[in-house]
């Protein structure tokens, strides 16, 4: 079995938003052709649905304990279902990533995410994948704080969907 989550913070204010890239990445695998849903509901303080891709059972989460808290609710989901680190894939924005590019990493430190940090912190392991979303526009002149829950303008909008879409593609060779 295997654990996809996407890193974001709930509620209508944060959609949109670079800093739920990783929400918006969930949203879109589970809305493919690549994954067959079988139920969706709301448990462990997460969105959660579980389905398969390539054959393979996997859950979908989108935490919602908000971005720092995250590893609460991936610890309760690893717990439930005895899935193991190395077994997960967290999605989530990364402001050092120019916008339109995605970078797979493994077994590394957070890079100062408190999303990815909160999740190395509860599982006391970094032996996790991660698919990073690169949110940095070029002339981005906002303190970080405000720039990440910002939301994304029309051109970064149509750059996240086009990126995310790749991420999707190639999400079963992750698997």
């Amino acid at each position: 079995m295997k654990l996809i989550i996407g890193l974001g913070n709930p509620g209508k204010e944060y959609e949109k938003t670079r800093h739920n890239a990783g929400f918006l990445a969930v949203d879109k695998i589970v809305s493919s052709s690549e994954y067959q849903v079988s139920s969706v509901k709301q448990k462990f303080n997460a969105e959660i649905s579980q389905g398969t891709i390539n054959n393979e059972k996997t859950i979908l989460a989108k935490p919602q304990t908000f971005m720092n808290n995250s590893g609460q609710a991936v610890r309760a989901i690893l717990d439930y279902y005895k899935i193991n680190p190395e077994d997960i894939i967290v999605i989530h924005d990364d402001l050092d990533i120019p916008l339109g590019e995605f970078k797979i990493s493994k077994n590394k430190n957070s890079g100062g995410h408190k999303g990815v940090q909160s999740i190395i912190d509860h599982l006391g392991t970094k032996d996790f994948t991660r698919i990073r979303i690169g949110i940095n526009a070029e002339n981005k002149k906002t303190p970080t704080e405000k720039f990440v829950l910002g939301k994304f303008s029309e051109d970064e909008t149509r750059e996240i969907e086009r990126v995310i879409g790749e991420i999707v593609l190639n999400i079963s060779t992750q698997l």
